[in-house]
């Protein structure tokens, strides 16, 4: 028995003939090796990157537990924007420590951003649910990012709302709640954080708003600060609207019914 196909194929001169196996078989074996060595390569590559990420931002990440961050994307966005509105540059900021700002800031930032702050690992499911909840069904936008969420937005990433920044906003938000401390996180937040127009962190503002160190603020100055968090280009604590003001009296309210912040917990 012959190793050929059971199909005869007639040519133009009436006759036919068997087309052989084994030149068929030739030619398959070479493009799925061809295309397996393809596939290998693109994995490999995409593994390198995989991994190179991963260690880089691991060390980003353990370098800012210690190291303060000198300047953010945010930061230099904002310096374009007043440049091409014709504004010089402005960055007004100075880094202060975790005791060096009051108790009364740090509480007013939590009962003002996330109250669960010291409960959860970098998330609350519940504000988030609500947050996806209202915007479905159309009223005005609300966030339900967290604390960890927003610090890990304004050090390690630019500002958007596209799911592939939200994606690395959630990656860096488990890095730093995994190796960082919580008074780390609220630290460096209250220094990063935009409070005005080329105003960073909490001993700027305290300083533009109250001519005082951030160690000094009151607890009215400080709701009155945090008020303001939203939209810090929008409202600003020297004159405030009368939303602010309610606002503010909110932030005092809740500040009143936690009480003071235990990092032991």
């Amino acid at each position: 028995m012959f190793n050929y196909l059971d199909v005869k194929v007639n040519n133009f001169a009436g006759n036919c003939f068997y087309i052989p196996l084994k030149h068929m078989a030739k030619k398959t074996p070479r493009n799925t090796k061809s295309g397996n060595r393809l596939i290998h390569k693109i994995s490999g590559i995409l593994t390198r990157i995989l991994l190179w990420f991963l260690m880089v931002s691991i060390l980003w990440v353990l370098a800012y537990r210690f190291i303060n961050p000198p300047i953010t994307l945010l930061m230099i966005g904002r310096n374009i924007e007043r440049k091409s509105d014709g504004k010089s540059f402005k960055t007004e900021k100075e880094w202060v420590d975790f005791d060096q700002i009051s108790k009364s800031m740090k509480l007013a930032a939590v009962c003002a951003e996330d109250q669960k702050f010291l409960k959860h690992m970098g998330f609350d499911v519940k504000a988030i649910e609500r947050a996806y909840k209202s915007n479905e069904k159309g009223k005005p936008v609300k966030g339900g990012s967290t604390i960890s969420q927003q610090t890990a937005k304004n050090v390690f990433l630019w500002p958007g709302r596209s799911w592939i920044r939200k994606g690395f906003e959630a990656y860096f938000t488990l890095l730093i709640e995994i190796l960082w401390s919580k008074e780390r996180i609220l630290e460096v937040y209250l220094n990063v954080i935009e409070m005005g127009d080329g105003i960073y962190g909490a001993e700027a503002a305290a300083q533009a708003y109250y001519n005082k160190p951030a160690s000094k603020l009151t607890k009215a100055q400080s709701a009155m600060i945090a008020a303001c968090f939203p939209n810090p280009l929008r409202w600003t604590p020297l004159k405030p609207t009368r939303y602010i003001r309610h606002k503010q009296q909110l932030i005092l309210r809740n500040m009143r019914n936690l009480g003071p912040l235990d990092f032991n917990e």
